[in-house]
């Protein structure tokens, strides 16, 4: 009699072509999927990503049964419940005689070393979803001083061959980010990403979570998403016949009454496994090749998925399970209060911490420089900031948050990511959104109390690092610019920007 093996499918694997299940026999081992509270509640996840992992779970254990697999899947409300992954893989060892477990590597550090620490023998294959290998990801970046995402990206190019002719790339450049940084206007026309009516399944689900998770900051209602393979690439369609094309030019753009403008919202499914990346940047290249859509938003498009997403997911296990304490500036403020939706007068944060809330998503610039460039200006603590974007975005595991919070948004890492920090006044943000015309606060104001915070918080950041950042050569001429300044202009500036955070520390609405 042969003996089964436990093939672990985990909540962000919801890939048929899993390479733990290409490992498996069909006819006598046993595929173990839970819904376990060490998963749902080690961050205050948002309920939206919460019923959208199970609800995705549940549609896809489905599958595998039709497909006519052993499915052994545990509910989060069954009484049986351990609690945790690995008390559930225990647990089914024990039932069906099992003494070894195959599992494609977890995405997050602390899964990986829960599952090498487990008293069964478990294999851990790699995680063949993705363009590069960690492997092939750690060679390249062996003998590189800098690691720049730029130079991988045009790595994954080669290797991909997308929007490459004769070897160089289309249209005669790598990067057309110059051409996509163009602020937008509302348009009652334009489509927005597919949405989807919840089936029975899902409806359980989603009141379950509401018994479950109600105190959690974010709403679960209305609930959109997709949660099957199918209904992935119907959004997928949606997104390259509708949106695609417009992408490019705004994908930088902020609207206060337009969530979601040009982005595709399809990263939750691809985090999840229901599309995969490849497969999605061949459907924008060849809308590009069909003259459907512009190169600069194919080029911006893919650059993101086989560019950025591969780049970040090496950062993180290259850097190692300490990544996320890293804070080389020592910031140590407390995150404020309106992250989670206390009130503030700042506009653009209002806005993008409501959106938050409400959808479970913020396109990466309204992260970036708005929720994480504030952040960054404030001193708050990385860890506190990281554990906030990885609790309310649906799209958010700590393999892609981590390095795009910590390294990017924060230059907690000392720059192995980023080159410089990703600080800005309030003319960019001015620029890219309508936010300011209706903030409390004046943009065009440089101190004083009604001042745009981030104007005084940019120079304040600046002046207490000065030592480290003096001598970064893209930093020179900002510094030549404070330096022109009226000495008494500088000391208003410095004033203004600590009697603000003052206040925020206080408690008081900002």
């Amino acid at each position: 009699m042969v003996t089964p093996r436990l093939v672990l499918v985990l909540g962000d694997q919801l890939s048929e072509g899993l390479s733990a299940l290409g490992a498996a026999r069909k006819d006598c081992d046993i595929i173990v999927m839970a819904e376990v509270a060490s998963e749902t509640e080690y961050v205050p996840h948002h309920p939206k990503k919460i019923a959208l992992v199970l609800a995705a779970m549940r549609h896809f254990a489905e599958t595998l049964r039709d497909q006519g697999w052993t499915v052994a899947y545990t509910r989060l409300d069954e009484d049986e419940n351990s609690g945790s992954i690995t008390g559930e893989l225990l647990r089914r060892a024990d039932a069906h005689g099992a003494d070894e477990v195959i599992v494609t590597r977890p995405g997050e550090w602390r899964l990986v070393q829960d599952l090498d620490d487990m008293p069964l023998k478990v294999t851990q294959l790699p995680d063949d979803r993705f363009i590069a290998s960690l492997d092939e990801f750690d060679a390249w970046a062996s003998d590189r001083k800098e690691l720049r995402m730029e130079y991988f990206y045009r790595e994954m190019r080669r290797k991909t061959g997308l929007m490459m002719e004769d070897g160089d790339p289309a249209g005669g450049q790598w990067n057309f980010d110059h051409d996509n940084r163009k602020p937008a206007k509302t348009d009652m026309l334009r489509s927005a990403p597919m949405q989807f009516t919840p089936d029975d399944m899902t409806e359980e689900v989603l009141r379950l979570v509401e018994d479950r998770f109600g105190d959690n900051f974010g709403a679960l209602r209305p609930f959109h998403f997709a949660v099957t393979r199918g209904q992935a690439l119907r959004a997928l369609d949606h997104f390259v016949k509708h949106l695609l094309e417009g992408f490019g030019d705004y994908q930088d753009a902020m609207l206060q009454d337009d969530r979601f403008l040009h982005h595709s919202l399809l990263s939750p499914y691809i985090n999840l496994g229901l599309l995969g990346p490849l497969e999605v940047c061949r459907r924008v290249e060849q809308a590009w090749k069909d003259g459907a859509v512009p190169i600069n938003s194919a080029e911006g498009f893919i650059r993101q998925i086989i560019g950025w997403r591969e780049y970040v997911r090496g950062i993180y296990f290259r850097e190692g399970p300490d990544y996320t304490s890293r804070n080389i500036l020592r910031h140590e403020r407390a995150l404020p209060w309106m992250y989670w939706g206390g009130e503030t007068k700042m506009n653009c944060v209002r806005h993008a911490v409501a959106q938050t809330r409400d959808e479970g998503y913020a396109h990466h610039i309204q992260r970036l420089m708005v929720t994480g460039n504030f952040a960054l200006l404030a001193g708050i603590a990385p860890a506190e900031l990281h554990e906030w974007y990885l609790s309310v975005y649906v799209d958010a595991y700590e393999w892609v948050e981590a390095p795009n919070t910590i390294g990017m948004s924060q230059w907690a890492d000392g720059g192995i990511i980023a080159s410089k920090p990703y600080v800005s006044s309030g003319n960019y943000i001015n620029k890219m959104s309508d936010y300011c015309g209706d903030c409390a606060y004046s943009v065009t104001e440089k101190t004083g109390e009604t001042s745009c915070p981030f104007n005084t918080l940019y120079w304040y950041f600046l002046d207490r690092h000065r030592q480290r950042f003096e001598g970064n050569h893209r930093m020179g001429m900002i510094y030549s610019t404070w330096d022109k300044m009226e000495a008494g202009k500088r000391r208003d500036i410095l004033d203004t920007a600590k009697a603000f955070l003052q206040r925020m520390d206080n408690g008081d609405v900002v």
